[in-house]
C-alpha cells in the first residue's frame, strides 16, 4: 500500500507541487468547469522525458533529447466533448482552459483548443493503482557511453553473422512519463510509465545471375523497464531475426496469386488480429453503428475455438498500463470467446452512452488529445495443434511468419497487408521462400475461416505502434499459428 501511495505522491510531487498546485486549486478549476451543464470534467497533467539514439556504419548518427509536459481540460456533456489544452502547467493556464472548455461547450458542439501562456467541493478519492512495472527512469538506466556500447554491439554481432551483411543500423528509444488526473467526481489517480524499444535494420547484398540484389531485415524488441533488459541472449534473438530475415529474401521468389489456403505464424503476425479485428471490436465504432461488428454481441462471428482478448495488465508489456488515461485500472477484457462476441473495449464517453462499463481503454497520446477506446494488449488464445502438424496441412498455399504494414476499412472490416516473411508451401513442405506477397480479406469473414488453432500462442516481442484519428500510443500483439481457408493472395508470379 505504501509504494502505491508514493506512486501518487510522485506524481504530484512532478506535475503539481512545482506550480504552486493544491487539490483546492484543482477543485476550483473543475468546479469553473462545472457552472456549464456536464456530465463529466477531467484534467490529465503529463510530463515526459524522451531520449533516442542511433548509428549506422559505426557511427553514432543522431542523439536527441527531450521534455514535454502540459495539462489537457476535458468537458462531456450528452455525445458531445469540449476540450483545450496548455504547455503552460499553471493556475491562470488552467483557468483559461476552462473557461475555453465552458465556451466550447456552450456552443453544443465538439471542440479542441489550445490555450497559452498567461470538481465540485467532493473530497478527493485516491484510486491506487497496481504496480505492472517499476517507476524507475530507462533513460538513467545507462550512461551515455553504455548506450553507444549497446549499439555497437548490435552492430558488431550482425556483421559478423554472415558477409553478405553489408549494412547495419540500430537505435535506442527510451520514455519517461507521469500522469496525474484529476476527474470531477473526486477521483484522483497517476501513473509513471517506463518505455524502451531497441531495433536493429540490416541490409544484405547478393550479385545472383551477373545483378545485385538488396534485401532489407529488421528486429527489436522492448517493453516497460530499463535498458538493462538488453542482454546479450536479447540483442542475439533480435539480431538473428533481422539477418535471417535479410538473408531469406535474398533468395525469395515472387509470391504467387490467387485464393489459397494461408498459414499464420505466432506472435507478431497477430498485427493482422489488432487490425481486421481490434479496430472494429472499440465502442465508438460500434455506438455509432460503424463496424462490422455493431449489435452482433451474444452472437457467433467467429469459428469455435476463437478467443479473442484484450489485456491492458500483462507485466511489462509495451501495451499494459496501471490505469488508462482516464484514471479506470486497465483490466483483462474477453472481446470473443469460443466464436462468440462478448463486448467491446471501451472508454468512459462510449461506455456511459452504450450503458456498460468502462473497460481501461480509454487511452490518447498526450495531453493536447482527447481520450478514446483503443487497444492495449489484443491477441488470440492458443488452441490444441501442433504447429509443424497445421504447415504440414497444407497441400498448396502461403504459410506468412512476418508482416509489414496494412490497413482496413473499419466499415466493411475489410483489410490488405503485406507479408515481409512468407513461404510457399506444397504438399506439407516448404518449398522456398516468397516475397511481394498480399493478404486481403475480411476481419469477420476471416475469423470464420480459422480452422486450425496452434498451441504455441505468443506475444510480440515489444515494437507496436497503432495509429488512429491522428493519435499513436504503443500496443501489444499476438496469436497462436492459425490456418485459414479461402484467402485472397495478390501476388507478383
Amino acid at each position: 500500500m505504501q509504494n502505491m501511495t508514493s506512486h501518487i505522491q510522485f506524481a504530484r510531487a512532478a506535475l503539481l507541487e512545482p506550480f504552486g498546485l493544491s487539490d483546492s486549486a484543482i477543485n476550483n478549476v473543475l468546479s469553473h468547469i462545472q457552472l456549464g451543464a456536464v456530465d463529466d470534467a477531467d484534467l490529465y497533467f503529463q510530463t515526459t522525458r524522451s531520449e533516442g539514439w542511433s548509428l549506422e556504419e559505426g557511427i553514432v548518427k543522431t542523439g536527441n533529447f527531450s521534455i514535454d509536459q502540459g495539462v489537457g481540460v476535458r468537458a462531456v456533456s450528452g455525445e458531445k466533448t469540449a476540450f483545450a489544452y496548455s504547455d503552460d502547467i499553471s493556475m491562470a493556464s488552467l483557468m483559461d482552459a476552462a473557461s475555453v472548455v465552458r465556451a466550447i461547450g456552450a456552443q453544443g458542439k465538439n471542440g479542441r483548443a489550445k490555450v497559452g501562456k498567461a470538481l465540485s467541493s467532493k473530497a478527493s478519492k485516491l484510486l491506487l493503482p497496481r504496480k505492472l512495472y517499476g517507476m524507475d527512469d530507462p533513460i538513467a538506466s545507462q550512461g551515455s557511453a553504455e548506450k553507444v556500447a549497446l549499439l555497437e554491439r548490435v552492430e558488431k554481432l550482425a556483421r559478423s553473422k554472415d558477409p553478405r551483411i553489408k549494412q547495419v543500423m540500430a537505435g535506442i528509444a527510451a520514455e519517461h512519463e507521469i500522469i496525474y488526473i484529476a476527474r470531477s467526481n473526486g477521483q484522483r489517480s497517476s501513473d509513471v510509465r517506463p518505455l524502451v524499444r531497441l531495433s536493429v535494420t540490416v541490409i544484405a547484398e547478393q550479385t545472383i545471375a551477373g545483378k545485385l540484389r538488396r534485401e532489407t531485415g529488421t528486429g527489436g524488441g522492448g517493453g516497460r523497464f530499463g535498458l538493462g533488459y538488453f542482454d546479450d541472449a536479447i540483442i542475439e534473438q533480435y539480431v538473428t531475426s533481422a539477418v535471417n530475415a535479410a538473408l531469406m529474401n535474398l533468395e525469395a521468389r515472387p509470391a504467387p496469386a490467387g485464393e489459397m489456403t494461408v498459414v499464420l505464424g505466432p506472435g507478431w503476425p497477430g498485427v493482422l488480429l489488432h487490425e481486421a479485428v481490434g479496430h472494429g471490436l472499440e465502442g465508438d465504432f460500434n455506438r455509432k453503428g460503424s463496424s462490422a461488428f455493431a449489435g452482433m454481441i451474444g452472437k457467433r462471428v467467429a469459428a469455435k475455438g476463437v478467443t479473442v482478448l484484450d489485456d491492458g495488465t500483462i507485466r511489462d508489456r509495451r501495451g499494459s498500463l496501471n490505469i488508462d488515461d482516464e484514471g479506470n485500472r486497465t483490466q483483462k477484457n474477453v472481446l470473443i470467446e469460443d466464436g462468440i462476441l462478448r463486448g467491446y473495449i471501451q472508454d468512459n464517453l462510449n461506455a456511459r452512452l452504450m450503458g456498460v462499463k468502462p473497460t481501461g481503454n480509454g487511452r490518447r497520446e498526450s495531453y493536447a488529445h482527447v481520450p478514446m477506446p483503443r487497444m492495449t494488449n489484443t491477441y488470440m488464445l492458443g488452441g490444441d495443434k501442433d504447429p509443424a502438424e497445421i504447415v504440414k496441412s497444407l497441400k498448396r498455399g502461403l504459410y506468412a511468419t512476418n508482416f509489414g504494414g496494412g490497413q482496413v476499412d473499419i466499415t466493411s472490416g475489410k483489410y490488405v497487408f503485406s507479408a515481409s516473411e512468407a513461404f510457399w508451401v506444397e504438399n506439407g513442405k516448404i518449398q522456398y521462400p516468397v516475397k511481394g506477397a498480399t493478404i486481403i480479406g475480411s476481419g469477420p469473414e476471416s475469423l470464420k475461416k480459422i480452422t486450425m488453432i496452434g498451441n504455441d500462442m505468443r506475444l510480440d516481442t515489444g515494437v507496436g505502434v497503432c495509429g488512429k484519428e491522428g493519435q499513436s500510443v504503443p500496443v501489444g500483439v499476438g496469436q497462436p499459428t492459425l490456418r485459414i481457408e479461402g484467402m485472397t493472395v495478390g501476388g507478383t508470379a
